[in-house]
């Protein structure tokens, strides 16, 4: 028997209903098992055991894996406008990176999560199917690439750096400085041991000559 029509209000009351877990746990937890085993890997199955939710209630918080993927990615990332006014209120440029690097080393190596990058371990299968969420995680990389290089372009031209310095090539540096730290920490490598990395590359940092 078809039961009587009630405009719509019973589904209404189901998509009203507040959440039965603390999403923000949740989404943590989300965060933490694709750092550790990387998006394709990891399945919806995983996600909810590891954020105590059934199916249905990871669909109406999240939407679906790929958004709460990139919910989790924008996350560990933290705020862009932080990130970017740290870049352009240190002393140098060569103090940015440093900051940068230094900071990275701590985040890659902590006790209490897992170890390397997020956003470098999480898209590193290169697959067709999770292309979309890598050019997403490259935009994040190319943001801070480009907040690097303008320091660096500032301090060319208030004559910190020589007026030859290679903006584009030595903000890549710093990059791929970073994503080799992300590797190595997973290798296991010390987080003494990528601090003095991070040290000796800076070492090769240019410097203005002096007149």
């Amino acid at each position: 028997m078809n039961k009587p029509d009630d405009g719509g209000k019973s589904v209404r009351r189901r998509a009203g209903r507040p959440l039965s877990f603390d999403r923000d746990e949740a989404l943590e937890q989300a965060m933490l098992l694709f750092w550790r085993h990387g998006y394709e890997t990891t399945s919806i199955n995983d996600l909810t055991r590891a954020m105590r939710i059934t199916a249905p209630s990871l669909y109406t918080a999240f939407g679906d894996k790929r958004r709460l993927f990139l919910e989790a990615a924008q996350r560990y990332a933290g705020d862009p406008e932080a990130s970017a006014a740290a870049i352009d209120n240190a002393p140098t440029a060569c103090e940015a990176a440093r900051s940068i690097l230094q900071s990275a080393v701590v985040t890659f190596t902590g006790e209490t999560t897992p170890r390397g990058c997020l956003l470098a371990s999480a898209t590193a299968s290169g697959s067709s199917s999770a292309a979309d969420v890598q050019d997403v995680v490259a935009g994040y990389r190319q943001h801070l690439r480009e907040r690097v290089r303008a320091r660096i372009e500032r301090d060319i031209a208030d004559k910190i750096l020589p007026t030859e310095t290679d903006a584009a090539a030595l903000a890549g540096m710093v990059m791929a400085v970073l994503q080799g730290l992300s590797v190595l920490a997973r290798d296991g490598a010390s987080r003494a041991s990528l601090s003095d990395i991070v040290d000796t590359a800076l070492n090769a940092w240019p410097t203005a000559r002096q007149s």
